[in-house]
């Protein structure tokens, strides 16, 4: 098959998931919430009890070797955000933020096993680096322990105050989205949630040293608590065609859910809620952005930076007022050729969804200049 008839990428992540970096406490946590389990995923659920004793040792002796250096930590003030709803280019643009060798960020590794990678990655990621596939399993972006990752899988690894608990219960939309809205939250899981980030931070800056750029979609809906924490925090927003997110989203979804449950993958009126959650990032980041301090946000189309990532990069860096692009452009340019030969997902896209995004959507198509929908369906929509 060539062209848009190829199907979208899809592949094993193997039997490693994210809940295996939990410590047995917060699995039992986790299976309080009465996950949906499956006998099919017997090599995922019965490596828990396992991973969960490791962790718990290992983050005791990372306790004891790094508490006080940890306390002492003081988190830089600046560090940078990277905000967009879920497929809208945010791991392109940290992976490309990543090239600057004054900033540190998270790689997988450490949002995977974020209790002891202080003082088990020098190890363990040269000794379990064939447990990484070599690309995610829904796209074809590099995957192996050193890649940048978002740091919303250290929380959910950390706490389970996050979206990321949906493979446990894909049917429960309530329960996955209610981390949302930290505001909201009953105060022990707001503290927990607010601890939880401070503390995987430090623990970055203990073995960095740096300011950090931070990634997740899922912060576009708390610009206020990360103000709170950080008021002079800076924020990239990358956004992209919302149907475009759409199809991609829902192959995220289906795939992400897929090789991380512990049971059924069974995700009802995915369409739906992904345009419902499209619109609250989109909702909530356009209420919060005048708070953000002048000359620390800077909007970037992800049509554009894909098409020309160095001269889109250098406005973010000019926006931003970072300086320093020399050092970013010399170490982007000879990965330009490899960046315009990546491979995207296609889709062919659904009328009815196409007309319905943009119909529910119209106010996002109007703000950022995306057109309507063409004509007629005969166009592929890429991913």
């Amino acid at each position: 098959m060539t062209g848009s008839e190829k199907k979208p990428k899809r592949t094993s992540q193997g039997a490693l998931i994210l809940y295996h970096g939990m410590k047995l406490s917060t699995m039992v946590k986790l299976f309080q919430l009465k996950p949906s389990l499956r006998w099919s995923r017997w090599r995922q659920i019965g490596l828990m009890i396992p991973f969960g004793i490791y962790n718990s040792i290992m983050a005791l002796v990372e306790l004891l070797l790094f508490r006080n250096k940890i306390n002492k930590t003081e988190i830089d003030p600046n560090p940078i955000f990277v905000l967009g709803y879920w497929r809208s280019g945010t791991t392109m643009l940290h992976n490309l933020m990543a090239l600057d060798p004054r900033y540190a960020f998270p790689n997988l590794y450490e949002t995977i096993f974020p209790w002891h990678f202080l003082s088990s990655e020098t190890i363990n990621s040269g000794l379990t680096g064939w447990m990484v596939p070599k690309s995610r399993p829904m796209d074809n972006m590099e995957a192996h322990w050193k890649v940048p990752q978002e740091d919303e899988f250290a929380i959910c690894t950390m706490c389970l105050v996050s979206p990321y608990t949906l493979p446990l219960r894909p049917f429960d939309l309530e329960e996955w989205t209610r981390s949302f809205r930290i505001e909201e939250l009953p105060e022990q899981d707001r503290k927990l949630w607010f601890d939880t980030v401070k503390l995987f931070m430090k623990k970055l800056t203990v073995r960095y040293k740096k300011p950090l750029v931070m990634k997740s979609p899922t912060h576009t809906y708390r610009i206020k608590a990360i103000l709170e924490m950080f008021p002079n925090a800076k924020f990239v927003y990358i956004h992209r065609n919302p149907f475009d997110v759409f199809n991609s989203t829902l192959h995220l979804r289906n795939t992400l859910i897929g090789e991380n449950t512990l049971g059924s993958a069974y995700h009802p009126n995915a369409e739906e809620n992904v345009i419902d959650t499209f619109l609250e990032a989109y909702t909530r980041y356009e209420r919060d952005r005048h708070l953000i301090p002048e000359g620390n946000l800077v909007e970037v189309k992800y049509e554009e930076l894909s098409s020309d990532p160095l001269t889109h990069l250098e406005k973010i860096y000019n926006g931003l007022n970072l300086g320093g692009f020399d050092e970013v452009r010399r170490r982007l340019e000879p990965q330009l050729a490899d960046h315009q030969k990546y491979q995207k997902n296609h889709f062919q896209p659904d009328r009815h969804w196409q007309l319905e995004v943009y119909r529910r959507c119209k106010e996002v198509y109007d703000r950022f200049g995306y057109p309507a929908p063409p004509s007629s369906d005969s166009d592929t929509a890429a991913a």
